[in-house]
């Protein structure tokens, strides 16, 4: 019987390995053989998980033709990945991909460290703070204390409870777009938000647009449910939306879906101007698409001088045309899965109704915490607690990171959680993968993209600050220094234990 649980055709795997960036070889150091530089490249997409663990590999006359190099090369590539225990084959069911023991089965999301590796890793993988104490406490308390009431009932609010979703309703209101509890869905997370909405409005093999780059977990999410991915380019320089390109792309592919993040655009930190906004809504809406809005990062402005634009659902208050999602994990805390939507009440309806046969709905301890905070002035003293983190660690590691690596190049946004950085020609998912090795974690560039795209980047959360935030900048130069004198394949020394 084949080991193998899925498969990736020649053309798409040649896609992925020639946006792959030439491992750099230093200065007396000899170019790598093709087969070798081929093994290694599939090495890595495997470890990044982009090539997930037992998926069947093309033949090897079928690759060699899809990369115009000889069957020989392709043979010698896979029998090097065999030895190094990457790839399994069985004589009639092919080759299929493997992970040695010893190697943690890579995730293709962004998935965080498990609490008990932190002492010896520091991790820039997931853009998440720790929880801004002491008002989770005093939430989850405030929720207790009205708890009974719920206690008595079945517990189960598909569209939320009552309660939160008039007081989110009542902020639209206050934001200047009147909102109804009616047109607001409580749901878990803003991944639950966003699989439900790719559920009801984009079946296998519809399109949806998305940034390119974008958010990883969004993409997978999105994969993993059928669709087809159609990659829209920000602006020159990663700054922003460029327009011209959206309007085109929407009315000539007219995808169902379309996904933006607006505020503070994760992984490149832009903000769209309210121009860009409005010009964004009405594309969608000529082009019969339903563009959702990710807000998760939009109260998280870091410059005291930012005006923030209006939201974008302001262009379309009535909620046809742009559903929008918030959620507590970002602005709050990651450990709070509460999110929700923001849409017409009849999309509202038909996601609820949906929802029967997934999750069934939130639980009512976190709803009732995230209310009490909401209602008491809690929730805006706590965000201005996790601005002021997330300013200090964004300062920290720009300046820890122009100090190490003066090559780097990146904007520095005005808000949200995360540094988009071109790494000098250096490949991100090299970067990422020796940079486990000398004790630091960081996403490639890939990982945010289509096929590929962004080999030359990195993404760096503001997740540490102070001489954490320093010390991994000093982890990322000694694994640069490692990728570009072709140490990279080779072994690195173990990372010491760091303690802040």
């Amino acid at each position: 019987m084949a080991q193998w649980t899925s498969a990736i055709g020649p053309a798409q795997l040649a896609r992925q390995l020639n946006a792959q960036q030439p491992r750099p070889v230093g200065t007396g150091l000899r170019k790598p053989p093709a087969y070798r530089a081929l093994a290694d490249g599939i090495r890595l997409l495997v470890l990044e998980g982009r090539v997930p663990a037992a998926a069947r590999l093309p033949a090897e006359r079928e690759l060699a033709l899809a990369l115009s190099v000889s069957r020989t090369t392709v043979a010698a590539a896979y029998e090097a990945l065999r030895g190094e225990g990457f790839l399994e084959s069985r004589r009639g069911a092919g080759s299929w991909t493997a992970v040695p023991a010893g190697h943690p089965l890579p995730g293709r999301g962004l998935e965080p460290l498990p609490p008990e590796s932190l002492g010896s890793m520091i991790d820039l993988g997931c853009a998440a703070l720790p929880a801004p104490e002491p008002w989770l406490t005093r939430g989850v308390q405030g929720a207790l204390e009205e708890l009974p009431p719920y206690a008595h009932t079945h517990g189960d609010y598909p569209a939320g409870l009552p309660a939160l979703r008039q007081m989110l309703a009542d902020r639209y209101t206050a934001r200047g777009i009147p909102t109804m509890p009616e047109q607001i869905m409580v749901t878990t997370g803003a991944m639950g938000a966003m699989d439900a909405i790719c559920h009801l409005f984009a079946g296998r093999g519809e399109r949806i647009a998305v940034e390119s780059p974008s958010y990883a977990n969004i993409l997978q999410l999105m994969r993993e449910a059928g669709a087809r991915l159609v990659p829209i380019a920000m602006a020159e320089g990663l700054t922003g939306w460029d327009l011209p390109r959206w309007r085109q792309v929407l009315r000539d592919a007219a995808p169902r879906l379309a996904y933006v993040v607006a505020d503070f655009h994760n992984p490149t930190g832009a903000l769209a101007d309210e121009d860009q906004r409005r010009q964004l809504v009405d594309a969608a809406r000529s082009a019969g698409t339903v563009l959702v809005v990710d807000e998760t990062m939009s109260e998280l402005w870091l410059d005291d001088d930012l005006d923030m634009p209006r939201p974008v659902c302001a262009f379309d208050p009535a909620g046809a045309t742009v559903l929008t999602v918030g959620s507590a994990s970002k602005a709050f805390w990651a450990g709070m899965r509460i999110g929700w939507v923001r849409a017409a009440p009849d999309i509202i309806r038909s996601l609820v109704a949906a929802r029967a046969y997934a999750d069934l709905g939130t639980p009512v301890l976190e709803q009732l915490a995230v209310n009490w905070l909401m209602a008491t002035g809690g929730w805006e003293q706590a965000v201005e607690l996790r601005r002021t983190q997330a300013r200090e660690n964004r300062d920290a590691l720009v300046t820890a990171v122009r100090r190490e690596l003066p090559d780097w190049e990146f904007h520095v946004p005005r808000g949200g959680l995360t540094l988009w950085v071109r790494t000098g020609g250096l490949s991100g998912s090299r970067l990422a993968e020796v940079g486990e090795r000398v004790g630091v974690r960081v996403p490639s560039g890939p990982r945010f993209g289509v096929d590929g795209a962004f080999e030359g980047y990195v993404r760096l959360p503001f997740t540490v600050g102070g001489p954490v935030a320093e010390e991994a900048a000093v982890r990322l130069a000694a694994a640069a220094r490692l990728v570009e004198t072709g140490g990279g394949s080779g072994g690195a020394e173990p990372p010491r234990t760091f303690v802040a």
